[in-house]
Formats: structure tokens, sequence, C-alpha cells
């Protein structure tokens, strides 16, 4: 059994299909229909909901957080324990919330499909502002999209709902909702069983790896936001699921003098802050990674276990000299990323072994990446590029260079090291590595890019990395080309 609160409603399910998402949970079993289904796939953000779970500020005080989320790549087993509020929630006692008052008085609904999402976002939005901020409005919305172009006065209903926002029904009933949370925080695994398919939510990396070992032909849930297409988008069916996002063990990041351990069911959002720290460059990355509710979903250890050829974190994580740690019962082993990715979606990764954290090292000063694509927001890269070079008097001691995009895995360009390691810094040297990232990869073609399209950028962004660590004032990172 699951259990969670539907906005105040203790909702407790057993029999439910693992494969159900949140969206089709709400429309189809609660009778609640003003979340909508645009794409199926995270792109629209017409379905997006407010998940709240426990969360321990850094003044060690309880409270609420509140994430916007895909509903639509969302499976219900990952609500156990929490708090699931839609669009139906917001008014209270005939009256509109305040982000929905927004929206009418700054006129931002136009055909008003898309308006659901958008004010849940915005609800999202107001609990985790102070201030009107027009880069957060923009980042909060960027996963919400008006087929009307009706922006600016979402904009402008943004900066009104976060402006001296009024106490609302959640702030007021806040101190009640947490000790409810408290109340059905999950003690044991639970389990969503429909017959002829489960989904099993483990509490401990022991417990997870017990029953990858029971179940090996399992799936392993994280965030869902690449694992659900195969059921919204190719009606596929998930036998078995083991979902991991309620085991706190793989959700820590830890900060050691030369590394960072950071949980493999860490969600992208959460990452931000640590990587940004250390590495601008990351961090910068990360806001261009997708929305921000695929986000508050996708983890860092899922973005590397699908073994995507173009997911944004492998090639940066691979640069940086980054080693995972595969657990498979009582043995756990460490690994250098790079040896991670075989072939197209083939990894070394044994069966019932699973990736428990990424081991991130510190220290790269000459770290920078780049992500090219055709739009700067919520785009997958058509070419990510990441150099990392260790430079002794002007001669290159270390080269590290990762590229994802551009081959049937996210991989180091071999050659162009080659070229640079002992080499004079110098845009001869920079000229030559260029030649030798045509020995490195054969990049196919696709409708996101031409072959000569990505040989031609991968070059181009060597030679950006030459010129910014030349003239770093005029630095322009992790670029979108159109």
């Amino acid at each position: 059994m699951i259990q969670f609160l539907l906005n105040q409603e203790l909702r407790s399910e057993h029999a439910l299909d693992p494969n159900l998402t949140v969206l089709n949970y709400l429309r189809e079993h609660v009778g609640k229909p003003g979340t909508k289904e645009g794409c199926a796939s995270g792109d629209c953000g017409a379905c997006t909901v407010v998940v709240g779970e426990l969360h321990t500020n850094d003044l060690g005080a309880e409270q609420i957080r509140y994430r916007s989320l895909n509903s639509c790549l969302t499976f219900v087993s990952s609500l156990h324990g929490k708090q699931l509020i839609s669009v139906e929630d917001l008014k209270h006692q005939g009256q509109l919330h305040s982000v929905q008052q927004a929206m009418v008085e700054c006129h931002g609904s136009q055909c008003g499909f898309c308006t659901p999402g958008f004010v849940m976002s915005l609800f999202a939005l107001q609990k985790n502002s102070d201030a009107p901020d027009s880069h957060r409005a923009h980042e909060a919305l960027a996963g919400n999209l008006c087929r009307c172009t009706g922006y600016r006065p979402i904009l402008a209903a943004a900066e009104q709902a976060c402006c001296n926002k009024p106490q609302d029904q959640f702030d007021s009933r806040q101190a009640d909702t947490i000790a409810r949370l408290k109340s059905i925080a999950p003690t044991q695994t639970g389990e969503l069983n429909s017959g002829d398919k489960r989904c099993l939510v483990p509490l401990t990396v022991a417990d997870l790896a017990d029953l990858y070992d029971a179940y090996p032909q399992a799936r392993l849930l994280a965030g869902g936001t690449d694992l659900a297409l195969e059921v919204t988008q190719f009606h596929r069916t998930l036998p078995v699921m083991i979902y991991v996002g309620n085991i706190e063990e793989m959700k820590r990041i830890e900060d050691f003098d030369d590394r960072l351990e950071i949980g493999a069911a860490t969600a992208l959002s959460d990452c931000y802050a640590a990587l940004h720290h250390e590495y601008p460059d990351f961090g910068e990355l990360l806001h261009r990674f997708a929305s921000l509710q695929i986000r508050n979903q996708g983890t860092l250890g899922g973005n590397i276990g699908n073994a995507s050829p173009i997911g944004d974190s492998p090639p940066l994580l691979i640069a940086l000299g980054a080693q995972i740690v595969l657990c498979k019962g009582n043995t756990r082993r460490i690994l250098a990323l790079e040896d991670y990715f075989i072939d197209y979606r083939v990894t070394a990764r044994q069966d019932s072994e699973f990736i428990e954290k990424i081991i991130v090292p510190k220290g790269h000063a000459l770290f920078r990446a780049y992500k090219v694509s055709k739009r700067l927001d919520d785009d997958i890269s058509a070419v990510c590029a990441a150099f990392n070079l260790k430079i002794d008097n002007g001669v290159i001691s270390e080269a590290r260079v990762a590229f994802g995009g551009m081959a049937a895995t996210p991989k180091r360009a071999k050659s162009c090291e080659a070229v640079l390691v002992g080499a004079t810094w110098n845009s001869a040297t920079v000229e030559k590595a260029c030649v030798a990232l045509a020995e490195d990869f054969t990049p196919l073609s696709d409708f996101r890019a031409s072959k000569e399209y990505r040989l031609l950028s991968a070059q181009n962004l060597l030679r950006k990395y030459f010129i910014e660590l030349q003239t770093p004032h005029i630095e322009t990172r992790v670029t979108a080309y159109v």
C-alpha cells in the first residue's frame, strides 16, 4: 500500500496499476480534470501539478517544500508519503487563489487550455519566492507553453502574485499538514500491485539491493522523466518497477575537501547549488538542462543510467574524471564514468546492479562546458562539450575533452587530447586539435543537426574554449546556437 495526501484528503492505494500516471489518476480516478494532457512527454507543462513534501531547511526547521512536476511523467507510486496539489485545490471558500486572481487581472488566459499548468507553476513560484524576480519567473515558466503567445501578461501575473503575496489556506494549514505528512511517513517498503503489474517502494539501499536481486528484470524508477515515456509515448507495459525516490541515502550530497558525492536519486534541481559553487559552467548547464518541472523530478543518476548519447551531464562528468559507485547486494565497486558506457544504450552495469552515487572531483579551475541546441530553454543538445585542461607554464600537462551527441555514447576525444598534452597552449595547437576531432568522431545526421554541423560545432567549441581562457572577460558560456 502507498499513502499520500490529495490536498488534505488522505488516499490509501494498493491495487492501482503501477503504470498509472498522476495525470490520469487525477482525471480518471478522482474526477479532477483541470489538469490537462498536452503532449504526454513533459514538453508543454499543461499537466503541471505541485507536490509538497517534508523538508528540513538550513536552520533545522521543518517545512513543506513545494515543487512543480509534470504529472504526465509521474507515476502514482512516487507520491508515497507526499502531498499532491492540483489546480482544483487552489480556490478556497469561493475565492480564487491569489495566483489565479493575478492571471485574471493581468489577462493572462486566452484560449485557456494551458492556463491550469501556468497557474500551478505560478503557485510553486509564489511558494518559493519572497519578492518578484524576472529571472526566477522566466525559469519557473520556461516549461509551460502558451500556444496563444500570451507570455507578457502571464509574466505580469507572476510579478503580481509574488509581490506582497497574501497568506493562503496552505500557509494557515501548514502545521497541520506537516503533522499529517509525518503520520503517513513511510516506515516500510510500499507497494502498488494490480495483479499482473507491481511497483515496490523501498526505503533503504539495503532493501533496494535485496529487491533488485529478487527481481532483476525490474525497471528502476527515479524521476521517471525518461522511463515514463515508454508508457505514455510507446504504449508499453512495465510489469515490475522499483521506485528509488524514497531512499534518503541516495538523495544526499556530501561535500568533502577533494570531491562531491551525490546520491544517484538526487533531483537535478537539488544538485545545482553544490555543482554551481564548484563549477559555475555545470550550474549554468543545469539551468539549460530542461524545464524546472523536469529538473525537480529527473535525477543525476537517471541521466547517467539511461545511457543516452545526448544526455547533458555525462560529458561534463567524464571531463571532470567522475566516478560512479555501483552496488549489487552487499558488494560495491567504483567505476570511472567513462568506462560505464559501452555502446548505444549498453553499459557496464551487471544484472541487479545499480548506481548508488556519483563522485565528482574538485579543483579543476579550467573546466568549461557548452551546450548547442536549437532553443535556449528546455531543449535537447545537438552537441554538448566539456573541456578540462591543466596548463603549467604555458604547456598543457593534462587534457580531458568529452562530447555528447557526437557518437553512440558520451565519450572522450582521445586523439584530440593526444595532440594537446605536452603542447604549448596556443592557437596553432588548438587548430591541430580541431583536426584531430575528425579522427575521434564520425557523427550522424538527424533532425537536430547534420553530421557536418556537429563536427564543425565541436571544433568551434574548442576554439571558443581557447579564446575564453585567453580573454575571460568575454566569456559567454553554455551557449545556444540556432
